[in-house]
């Protein structure tokens, strides 16, 4: 049966991938379908192993196997056509095999195998070879090339490849290192962390260009996540913070971008000295760090408020998933399954149903059809919420979730007025899944200083993402070139200015 297993855990994989696209991204879906493609995994590697043990016992008997269900696999995408091909040939016999005649080819059968070659390495010997004048006995020599790292014996490709692999791939230096070694490259820990530190250093004006153009926005979206940081005999909980720009949902024509910071902790002054000189839209939780953005006298201008729907959204969602509120009965704590969180979910879903079919437009265009499509859906909504909610007392979990939403309708309701205004803050959320992933594997950062570094190459590798870039590649291009590169024309080595030297070269 585990090949029919397989095939309904692919179809149930499907469906969830469906809603997914449907009802938007958000925690609770994002765990049930890493869940269910996990299961997935496994069913598909164990019908695999069945099948061919069973076709190997089938051959060995002398018998012919009968499959009583076979498993429909979708159709193999051909492989990608910008990959180097190697052509091995198959000897052919000389002569025919039946008469000993002479043959004729008549065509061939091609069948391309995926293959991966390991990396390379190679050490690069840049000679300046040094000349004398025999008039004047004067002796020229070129320059020095600039290097990633003064006096490193790093390259730019290597440089990126540790970087990427840190703070993209979640993979610890000492993990680095012992993966290096294992190919006859001992590199220390500490050397690989003496060019992460360098190669901060180097990148330092590209993150400030960044958080530049990031502050420049008229719309902000801003999150926050835990971080542990290593203290003595324990370690304490830091944070960083992101502020993404995103200006494609209404059709904007600045370049996305994200800027990291790090704190020490969640106090309010962080995100204030954050957005020091900002005056804008925040878009944003309801953490009360925020609400002195928001003041009427603040300098430059108080920040607007923006809520998160999908913050009002998740605080129903988990009164009205049933399954955790059976499996809380069981184990005899307090949750039971709401009817009325059912219906609420249900309600904000049709305005996420009429409000995703917006995305891309016009700021001015997306905010008449919201008014004709989407306004009546809020309106109905608030009405459904505050009748319900006279219903309840204060400690009431459901009137909790109503509250939430009620007590800030202004900033709920607000994308009505605006156009630039989107319904999630899940820009900011995903700018930050680097960081949720990331700490099953390096558990914590080192000290302050780790944490401030680590934001700063999350904001170069998280505006690369979303600028469709290859982190890495771009990451030793420009390591590559910025010691050498104009200050004036730094601008050129941002991501959304940046082109692949493999498309300059096509180009000339």
């Amino acid at each position: 049966m585990s090949s029919a297993e397989a095939m309904i855990a692919h179809l149930k994989l499907m469906i969830a991938k469906y809603k997914r696209d449907r009802f938007g991204q958000s925690s609770e879906r994002a765990r049930h379908l890493d869940q269910l493609e996990f299961q997935l995994e496994e069913l598909e590697a164990t019908a695999t192993e069945d099948a061919l043990a069973a076709d190997a016992a089938a051959t060995k008997a002398g018998s012919i196997p009968v499959k009583s269900f076979e498993r429909k696999k979708p159709m193999r995408a051909p492989l990608p056509a910008h990959l180097p091909r190697e052509r091995v040939v198959i000897p052919a016999p000389c002569s025919c095999p039946s008469c000993g005649g002479k043959l004729a080819k008549l065509g061939e059968d091609i069948t391309e195998t995926l293959e991966v070659i390991p990396r390379h390495w190679k050490v690069i010997q840049t000679v300046r070879e040094k000349f004398s004048c025999r008039a004047c006995e004067a002796i020229t020599q070129p320059p020095a090339p600039f290097h990633p790292i003064a006096r490193g014996r790093a390259g730019a490709g290597l440089l990126a490849m540790i970087l990427h692999g840190k703070f993209g791939n979640h993979l610890p230096l000492n993990r680095q290192s012992e993966s290096f070694a294992r190919e006859g490259i001992d590199l220390d820990v500490s050397t690989l962390a003496d060019w992460v530190g360098a190669c901060a250093a180097t990148l330092a004006p590209l993150v400030e260009r960044i958080r530049s153009h990031v502050l420049g926005a008229a719309r902000l979206h801003g999150d926050d996540t835990t971080v542990p940081v290593l203290a003595k005999m324990k370690t304490r909980t830091g944070r960083l913070w992101t502020y993404v720009r995103d200006d494609r949902p209404f059709g904007g024509p600045s370049p996305p971008a994200a800027i990291f910071y790090y704190s020490s902790d969640r106090e309010g002054v962080h995100p204030s000295r954050h957005l020091a000189s900002y005056a804008g839209i925040l878009q944003a939780d309801a953490y009360g760090g925020f609400n002195d953005l928001y003041r009427v006298d603040r300098r430059p201008g108080p920040i607007t408020e923006a809520a998160c729907w999908s913050h009002g959204r998740r605080k129903f969602f988990v009164l009205a998933d049933i399954t955790k509120a059976a499996e809380a009965r069981s184990q005899k704590k307090h949750a039971a399954w709401s009817p009325l969180a059912h219906e609420a979910v249900r309600r904000v879903d049709l305005i996420f149903d009429a409000e995703r079919t917006l995305n891309g437009l016009a700021a001015d265009k997306r905010l008449d059809l919201r008014r004709s499509q989407v306004a009546p859906l809020v309106a109905e909504l608030e009405n459904w919420m505050r009748t319900e909610r006279a219903k309840f007392s204060r400690h009431n979990d459901i009137a909790k979730a109503m509250d939430y939403m009620l007590k800030r309708w202004d900033a709920f309701t607000r994308f009505l007025d605006d156009g630039r205004i989107c319904l999630t803050n899940n820009a900011a959320e995903r700018a930050l899944r680097c960081v949720a992933l990331g700490r099953r594997n390096w558990t914590f950062c080192g000290s302050d200083r780790g944490g401030e570094r680590a934001a700063a190459i999350y904001s170069l590798i998280a505006t690369a993402k979303l600028n469709n870039i290859d982190p890495e590649a771009w990451l030793a291009d420009v390591l590559r070139r910025i010691n050498d590169h104009p200050a004036s024309k730094l601008d050129e080595l941002l991501p959304w200015h940046w082109r692949p030297p493999q498309r300059d070269a096509a180009a000339a």
